[in-house]
């Protein structure tokens, strides 16, 4: 019974974000309490939402002022120059500026954080993509498909799946490594596509054989990229390229909290580009808006996991699914869950499916003489890899829509299609390599 209404509030939540039906903040908060209420736990929900709350609040700490910092630095012309300089070296050629989109988040995801990478890569380049027109969707899709594909013997995924089932890490990512060279192919041959058909939708390229696109949202051209704007630094541009470097070096290293480092360098930039008190007020002001919505909606997130976890829907969930396992697919079970697995991102958050079920998926593919570490392998083609960036389980979804200002929904319906056909096209390489087998 708790799975069944684990199931429904989960499939009601992202029909109704998908179909722009509700506001994500509004849905996130009342379809798990209509949940809670459904298994009979409605006198918990207080006390679910809290320990939810206390999970995602540094992440909404740092989104908050990583807002701020970014807005700031943009506001002082950081990126200014920089925008200039890829504009002249690229010319109007979106399909260049997508593919150094994904070689960017490739790179940044190096340290095997994709809030890093977000929050490095998208406020970088939306300005470049503003002042062409360009989708933002497709800057927001093309970060998330390089972060997704770029999973690494560090990163949470791959963590999790050894420490789940006492595997060594490079035995599980090493028999990978082609496999995830041509999920990589896959981002940059997307890329280059989603670039072509912006040049044709944007009338930069031939449209004798233009696929329509959808239009972008309205842009707002960050000030400073048509001229000199009053809240311009330059005398300052070498200074605030210190600090920001400083702010993505200590991300990388992983010294302090994300939110620490944050908070520190948005105040840090205010008293250097504007010491008077109006005028930090004013920056301020300028950039709440938009970090406050999205805050809103990360909150409204940690309700929505510390429901689910404290109803005990997602651990019922966890044992249903594997008790469905058929028997004529026990064999072909790494094939079946590497098929299912981006989408199961959809709807179990990675300790849910790393600690929950993948055990219990391998002890059943032992029965079948299945070794465990092909379970491990199947999972990482797609769970909380290709499928972290378009999850309503996990912060980094939000963070992407809200730093390229999409709408949560327009993001998911863009950029699932994409990241699970990288999860297909690792998942037949695997086949073909012998790693997995039918």
């Amino acid at each position: 019974m708790l799975a069944i209404v684990g199931a429904a509030t989960i499939l009601l939540l992202l029909a109704l974000i998908l179909s722009n039906r509700i506001s994500p903040l509004v849905a996130l908060i009342i379809v798990p309490v209509l949940g809670a209420m459904a298994a009979g736990q409605g006198s918990g929900v207080p006390g679910f939402i809290v320990a939810g709350l206390g999970k995602i609040a540094p992440v909404a700490g740092m989104f908050t002022f990583a807002i701020l910092f970014f807005g700031i630095m943009t506001d002082a012309g950081l990126l200014a120059p920089v925008v200039r300089l890829v504009l002249k070296a690229v010319g109007k050629h979106p399909a260049r500026i997508t593919v150094g989109t994904a070689a960017l988040a490739l790179v940044i995801h190096l340290d095997g954080s994709g809030a890093v990478c977000f929050l490095v890569t998208i406020p970088a380049l939306r300005p470049l993509y503003d002042e062409l027109g360009m989708d933002r969707r497709v800057l927001a899709c093309t970060a998330s498909l390089a972060a997704g594909v770029n999973f690494l013997p560090w990163t949470g995924p791959t963590v999790r799946a050894s420490a789940a089932l006492k595997i060594p890490v490079t035995e599980i990512f090493s028999p990978l490594l082609p496999v995830q060279l041509a999920g990589l192919a896959f981002v940059f041959a997307s890329a280059w596509y989603l670039g072509k058909r912006e040049e044709r939708r944007l009338g930069l390229a031939p449209a004798r054989d233009a696929a329509p696109a959808p239009a972008p949202a309205p842009v707002t051209t960050p000030p400073g990229h048509g001229g000199i704007s009053p809240l311009q630094r330059p005398r300052l541009i070498w200074l605030n390229a210190a600090i920001t470097l400083a702010v993505v070096g200590l991300m990388v290293s992983g010294a302090f909290e994300p939110v620490v480092i944050f908070m520190v360098a948005t105040a840090v930039a205010l008293v250097v580009n504007y010491p008077a008190p109006a005028e930090q007020r004013a920056r301020i002001e300028a950039h709440a808006p938009a970090a406050m919505l999205m805050v809103g909606i990360l909150l409204a997130a940690g309700a929505f996991t510390g429901i689910l976890n404290g109803t005990g829907m997602i651990s019922a969930l966890a044992k249903s699914s594997a008790a469905l396992v058929p028997d004529a697919l026990g064999t072909r079970l790494p094939v079946l869950l590497a098929v299912l697995a981006m989408p199961l991102s959809l709807v179990f958050d990675p300790d849910s499916f790393y600690f929950g079920i993948l055990p219990v998926l391998a002890e059943v593919a032992g029965h079948y003489g299945v070794a465990p570490v092909k379970i491990a392998q199947a999972a990482l083609l797609g769970q909380m890899t290709t499928g972290f960036p378009v999850s309503p389980l996990t912060p980094a979804t939000f963070l992407v829509a809200g730093l390229s200002g999409v709408e949560l929904g327009r993001h998911q319906r863009f950029s699932i299609p994409w990241l699970f056909g990288a999860s297909l096209v690792m998942t037949a390489v695997a086949l073909v390599l012998g790693i997995f087998a039918l």
